[in-house]
């Protein structure tokens, strides 16, 4: 997987024939006349990715940490006042990094509830494709709406400040906002309710965090190799023939890197199918690998930190308040995680 993420041979352009798509509702969302840069090759994706690196590196980040405790701290006495339990889903995983992400590209967070419906519907394997155009075209339009409204009352989030570059267009800067406002809030509100279930469910790794708090970077690497929420695969098409190990790949013929089993590999991570937040997990590939690996990843890191260590730290006696087999998995999303997670303390 390593080698075909690395390889320009492998093009992510879902445009050229052959590209393997894993739903028609995944289809619909690379057919659109602008693309998002995550399908994109070089040099056209490094144009616009390089618009984007500054906003997320790691001393920038960094500087963040106060305000998401403070995001999470408020979320959580919010959920806690008055009441022994809650769905940690609703009141702390979602809205820790909605927020967040709101707050970074300067949109309203008033506005959640429709931009994460949107998203629903774009991330569900089983959507039409007309569910998942219909779905997509509200999201930019609303985006375009707000992008074009900051030319002349702009603010210090990052869609003002991609279109004061004067690079782009307002529909270039509206469309890598829908990227960011999906990505940035789905994926760490999966894993943040997985990591705590996967936790709960393991009550030695609990156990062992809640003794080394300081610990808790090396053990959001080892929940996101375990974990790993991207189950769909990343998808990439030959541009000519590859050998491969022993395998030829033909110039045309799609390709799915299953990272999930890639962070299983038992010779990269001797015994990789158990949690150990001992473990050296840094390799893992959660993030991807090579030109499109996440972007975001150092706020991604920055957030599961602080909201594990906050919900660790406050609630002693968190326990899972349902039995384990009636917790309802996300199958059918391209982003795996779990619907609700009822916890009682």
């Amino acid at each position: 997987i390593k080698a075909v993420l690395s390889d320009a041979r492998f093009s992510s352009d879902a445009t050229r024939p052959g590209f393997p798509f894993i739903s028609e509702g995944a289809q619909q969302l690379s057919s659109d006349r602008r693309p998002s840069f995550i399908r994109m090759d070089d040099p056209e994706h490094a144009r616009y990715r390089r618009m984007l690196t500054g906003e997320f590196m790691i001393k920038k980040v960094e500087a963040m940490r106060p305000e998401v405790q403070r995001i999470a701290d408020e979320l959580l006495d919010r959920m806690t006042e008055g009441r022994s339990g809650a769905d940690l889903v609703a009141e702390f995983a979602l809205p820790l990094p909605s927020l967040v992400i709101c707050l970074l590209l300067g949109v309203p967070y008033r506005d959640h509830d429709f931009f994460q419906e949107c998203s629903h519907v774009m991330l569900r394997r089983d959507s039409s494709a007309e569910d998942v155009a219909g779905a997509r075209d509200k999201l930019r339009d609303y985006l375009t709406e707000l992008t074009e409204s900051k030319r002349t009352d702009p603010d210090d989030g990052i869609l003002s400040r991609l279109l004061a570059r004067g690079e782009l267009s307002t529909e270039e800067v509206a469309m890598m906002g829908v990227l960011l406002l999906i990505a940035g809030h789905e994926t760490t509100a999966n894993m943040t309710a997985l990591s705590v279930l996967a936790l709960l469910r393991n009550p030695a790794q609990l156990a062992h965090l809640r003794a080394h708090p300081e610990s808790v970077a090396g053990a959001v690497e080892e929940l996101l190799r375990y974990l790993t929420i991207v189950h769909g695969g990343v998808t990439r098409v030959a541009t000519e023939d590859v050998d491969l190990g022993a395998v030829r790949i033909r110039a045309g013929e799609g390709v799915i890197c299953m990272i999930n089993t890639a962070n299983r590999d038992g010779e990269e991570f001797p015994g990789g199918d158990d949690l150990d937040l001992t473990r050296d997990a840094r390799r893992h590939l959660a993030f991807g690998f090579g030109i499109h690996q996440c972007l975001g990843q150092p706020l991604a890191r920055l957030e599961l930190q602080v909201a594990l260590n906050t919900i660790l730290g406050r609630l002693p006696e968190l326990r899972l308040d349902v039995p384990f087999e009636e917790v309802r998995f996300r199958g059918e999303m391209l982003i795996y995680g779990v619907h609700e997670l009822p916890v009682a303390w």
